[in-house]
Order: C-alpha cells, then sequence, then structure tokens
C-alpha cells in the first residue's frame, strides 16, 4: 500500500504540472492583456510586460513561477487589485467558500445518505416515492434556482435568514447558498444510495448475515451501507471539490466574496496570475480528494487494497 500510495502522490505532482503548463499555454491564447487600459501608450504597456516578466518566453516564465510557487509565492495581481500578492487576497476569500462548500458537503451527505438508506429500507412505499421525487427535483434544477426561491421564500417574505452574504454574521447568512448548494449532493447521494443499498439488500452475504442473527443498526451500518460506500464515495468525491471551491453563481447571488467570485473577476480582466492560481488550487484539490478517495477504498474495503498491492509487486 505505501509503495502505491508514493506512487500516486508522485503521479499527482506530475499531473499539477502539465496542468500548469497547459494554463500557461492557453493563456497565451486568450486575447488582450492585463493592461487594457486605453489611456497607456504602447511603450507604457511595454515597460509593464517587462515590470512582471511577461515579456519572457512562456516556458522561462513557467519555471520562474512553479520555482516561486514553490516559496506560497503566487505572484502579484495586475489588474484586480493591484501590486497586491495573490495570497493576500486568497487569504480573505479562501476560507469563506470553504467554509460554506464545507458546510455543504456535510449537510448534503448526512441527508442523502439518511433518505436513500430510508428509501431502500421502505421500498415501493411513500417514503420510496417521496426520495424520488427530491432526488429528481434536485438533479434537474440548477442550483440557482433554488437560491432564488430560498431568498425569496426564507428571506425576503418571512424575513428568517439574511439574502446577502454578511462578514459580521457569518453563519447566519450563509445558510441560505449553503441549502442551495447542498441540494444537488442530497440528490445524487440519495439516489446511488438507495439503488446500491437495494443492490445489497438482495445479496447472498446478506441473507447469510441475518441467518447468523445479526440484526437492526448494525445489520445496516457494517453490511448493507459498507458494501454501498464505494460507489458513492465514488460519485462524491468531484461534488466536494465543486462545492469547497465556491459555486460561481451562488456567490453572485448571495454576494459572497468568495474564491469563485474572484475567478469570474480575473478572467474578465485577464489578470493571469490569479487566475494560475486559481485553477492551481482546483486542480490540486481535485487531485488530492482523489487520492484520500483511493486510500479510502483500501479502508472500506480490503481486497481492493490488496489487489492494488498485489498489481505493484
Amino acid at each position: 500500500m505505501k509503495k502505491y500510495l508514493l506512487k500516486r502522490i508522485a503521479i499527482s505532482i506530475a499531473t499539477l504540472l502539465v496542468i500548469l503548463l497547459i494554463l500557461f499555454l492557453m493563456l497565451q491564447l486568450m486575447p488582450g492583456s492585463p493592461f487594457n487600459d486605453e489611456k497607456l501608450s504602447v511603450n507604457q504597456i511595454a515597460l509593464l510586460k517587462a515590470k512582471y516578466g511577461l515579456d519572457k518566453s512562456v516556458f522561462i516564465r513557467f519555471f520562474d513561477y512553479v520555482k516561486n510557487m514553490l516559496t506560497g509565492d503566487f505572484g502579484v495581481s495586475y489588474a484586480i487589485s493591484k501590486n497586491t500578492p495573490i495570497s493576500e487576497l486568497l487569504q480573505t476569500r479562501l476560507p469563506i467558500s470553504l467554509k460554506i462548500g464545507g458546510q455543504a458537503v456535510l449537510l448534503g451527505t448526512v441527508i442523502g445518505l439518511v433518505l436513500g438508506i430510508i428509501a431502500a429500507l421502505k421500498h415501493n412505499t411513500i417514503w420510496d416515492t417521496a426520495t424520488t421525487v427530491i432526488s429528481v427535483l434536485g438533479v434537474s434544477l440548477p442550483s440557482y434556482v433554488f437560491a432564488l426561491a430560498l431568498s425569496y421564500t426564507l428571506g425576503f417574505k418571512l424575513k428568517w435568514l439574511p439574502l446577502l452574504y454578511a462578514v459580521d454574521s457569518p453563519f447566519k447568512s450563509s445558510l441560505l447558498p449553503t441549502i442551495a448548494l447542498c441540494m444537488f449532493t442530497i440528490a445524487t447521494i440519495a439516489r446511488f444510495t438507495r439503488t446500491e443499498m437495494l443492490e445489497v439488500l438482495g445479496s447472498d452475504y446478506m441473507l447469510l448475515a441475518e441467518s447468523k442473527g445479526i440484526s437492526g443498526v448494525t445489520l445496516i451500518v457494517r453490511h448493507q451501507l459498507r458494501n454501498a460506500l464505494i460507489p458513492i464515495i465514488t460519485v462524491l468525491a468531484p461534488l466536494v471539490v465543486g462545492l469547497m471551491t465556491g459555486s460561481l453563481v451562488i456567490e453572485k447571488i448571495f454576494s459572497i466574496p468568495g474564491i469563485g467570485s474572484l475567478l469570474v473577476t480575473a478572467i474578465q480582466s485577464n489578470d493571469y496570475n490569479v487566475i494560475v492560481a486559481l485553477a492551481f488550487i482546483y486542480s490540486a484539490m481535485y487531485i488530492g480528494i482523489m487520492l484520500v478517495v483511493d486510500i479510502l477504498y483500501g479502508v472500506i474495503d480490503p481486497r481492493i487494497r490488496l489487489a492494488k498491492e498485489g498489481s505493484h509487486e
């Protein structure tokens, strides 16, 4: 297992470097530049490019960027907040996106698992039908539809929760975006949990466990749910990254100063360093979570761990 993990970590690092290189090459193809001010002359723009090293070849800039990134230096902003280090921009925005995304992941996963388990255990009943309806609605309707509906009912009409995100009331003002974000996760997890649980319920080892007198919570958690978790985790992994790195639309609706809205602004203003830094964070989180998923596979089902060890001997 140790050899396998070291190999995966090495592949992950190489993948991140390739992603960075592709980003640098793609940014060269973007129209315009960070210095689109009409008041600037050609000579002034040339001086600015020389100041920030943009007059160098893309490969030299790439290696310089990687070298600086290893020390935590993502460069400075060219347009959004001129000469402000990217790390300072992320310092205030990243925790907000991670917090709201983390809340959405936790809430969506718990509710989705509970609904899926109930639907499987109460198969072909009103509970099963209700869960199916919730799953269809959650998957079909975009998160911004839920966001607008929640804002109108709970925020505007009933005035139970703030309509916009407020720094002085971070938890209460994050509830509406959290609920809106978690609806798709609830629907997806509930649907997969129900399907996998129904498949497990009809298996031979479940009949064997019941014949041994195992029942109740032990039967559900240790035998049914555990064997259904692997495909659920596979589906959940990319959802976690999307939620924890900020939803662009949700952040705009609730005026959340997160990294999602920062990325939109950076793209609109061609702020190369901000775009590269945020894309790197997205990629690093995705690769990191997929690595964690591989580890969880081995923890949940030792047969997978043994198979991986055997294939790398």
